[in-house]
């Protein structure tokens, strides 16, 4: 194996949500197995991030791999305009099966972000199809729905990596910050400005966007189920679609197998993807309910104008369904309440009244701890790999959300060493 040419790498790849003229260090990772990456100098890191949240079952493994194979062998990819194939169909049943009954067709896309330009368009063309020229759509403070044009439209413009476009983007309504915690007292005022924004602008949106229970990119903040069920009764009052972002949420991240399911409710549509693949593949699928997707192709467009070049690739599809499969026997609830319990008591209890944080949480296989300074992103990430570990912060979050098979040892591995981290007399060089 050839070795990594890294000074290529800075000077001419541009990675995510870094500088060219000052890119930060990457490192160059040569296999990856169950949940360890091994760098090109032989060091072996356990994987806390499971690879922005994607990676449920470990890395290189065997059912997975075989899946892929197997429709390797049969076709790669074919156009889906006009062409079905058996991946697509399993998946789709699938989907259908395991989510609320209301939810009965499936688009499926590339991207977590083409998924929400999807819902977003899809709820669009629904209220044009009913004669009705409605342009904006109600998002949350602290919202992160993804990086094209139309996700970052309803992304918190304030709050958000995104606010150097607002003058681009349409102008769309954010509520406030939402102020009760996901396991604190419900007091039902604090939905007030929910039902005053639809008291004042029902009839100007098309949708209500949100990511259930747990905001993703936008601050890794947990609000209570009650602000979903009282969403879901200002749209059945109003008409408007309730779509929910379960990219990052979906397949067990927070306890549930959906998010939602913590409100019990369910959407008008439904936008699922990073984990959808266990990580090996980029696919994501919109679901939604027959009326909506009937009276979209009712309308004057008489279908719906969206097609992907990649849409249902048969070998993401592949495996999509062999994730799925692990999850069927419930082993990931099992796991998910264990790295809960252990999170809680390996982050809570050791970092309380620490100068330098502002708030530690945990929900489902997420572990959550707040800065009250940035971190110095170079330098932190440098001492974690030089401690074995892969956690990557941003902002002033340094969080954990390791695969679902992740050991208590290789678990407390990752929590004991940002807990020395944040302990250590001279952490202050570590943040800005």
């Amino acid at each position: 194996m050839r070795k990594i040419d890294l000074a290529f790498d800075a000077k001419h790849i541009w990675h995510p949500y870094t500088s060219m003229s000052e890119p930060l260090p990457c490192y160059p990772v040569k296999s990856a197995n169950g949940v360890m990456l091994e760098l090109e100098d032989g060091r072996k890191l356990i994987d806390g991030m499971s690879s922005w949240w994607a990676v449920l079952h470990g890395y290189n493994h065997p059912v997975m791999n075989e899946a892929i194979k197997t429709q390797l062998e049969q076709v790669s990819h074919v156009m889906f305009g006009g062409i079905t194939h058996q991946p697509a169909v399993d998946l789709v049943q699938k989907l259908v099966e395991i989510t609320p009954d209301e939810l009965e067709c499936v688009f499926l896309a590339d991207s977590g972000s083409v998924a929400v330009e999807v819902a977003l368009k899809m709820a669009f063309q629904y209220w044009h199809a009913k004669g009705e020229k409605r342009h904006r759509v109600l998002s949350l403070s602290h919202a992160y729905h993804g990086d094209t044009f139309g996700a970052m439209a309803v992304c918190d413009p304030a709050n958000s990596m995104h606010s150097i476009y607002g003058d681009y983007l349409p102008n769309h309504l954010f509520a406030k910050t939402f102020t009760v915690d996901f396991d604190e007292e419900w007091h039902d005022s604090a939905a007030d400005n929910l039902r005053e924004i639809f008291a004042k602008h029902h009839q100007e949106l098309f949708a209500v966007i949100a990511e259930p229970i747990v905001q993703g990119a936008g601050g890794m903040r947990f609000y209570h189920p009650n602000y979903l069920k009282v969403l879901r009764e200002l749209c059945d009052e109003t008409g408007v679609l309730l779509i929910l972002d379960e990219i990052a949420t979906g397949f067990g991240r927070t306890g549930k197998f959906l998010a939602c399911e913590h409100a019990e409710i369910a959407p008008d549509i439904l936008c699922l993807g990073k984990a959808l693949t266990g990580g090996y593949l980029t696919l994501s699928a919109v679901l939604t309910a027959r009326h909506v997707a009937e009276t979209i192709s009712n309308g004057e467009a008489k279908c719906f104008m969206h097609g992907p070049t990649f849409m249902g690739n048969p070998l993401a599809c592949a495996a999509a369904n062999a994730s799925l499969s692990l999850l069927d026997n419930g082993q990931w609830q099992t796991n998910v309440n264990r790295i809960e319990a252990q999170l809680k008591a390996e982050l809570l209890a050791p970092l309380q009244d620490n100068e330098h944080i502002q708030n530690v949480r945990v929900l489902g296989a997420i572990g959550v701890v707040e800065l009250k300074r940035p971190v110095n992103q170079a330098r932190i990430q440098q001492y974690f790999v030089d401690h074995g570990v892969w956690i990557r912060p941003f902002n002033k979050l340094v969080y954990i959300m390791p695969p679902f098979v992740t050991s208590p040892e290789e678990l407390s591995q990752l929590t004991g060493t940002l807990v020395n981290l944040l302990l250590r007399d001279d952490f202050s060089e570590f943040v800005l």
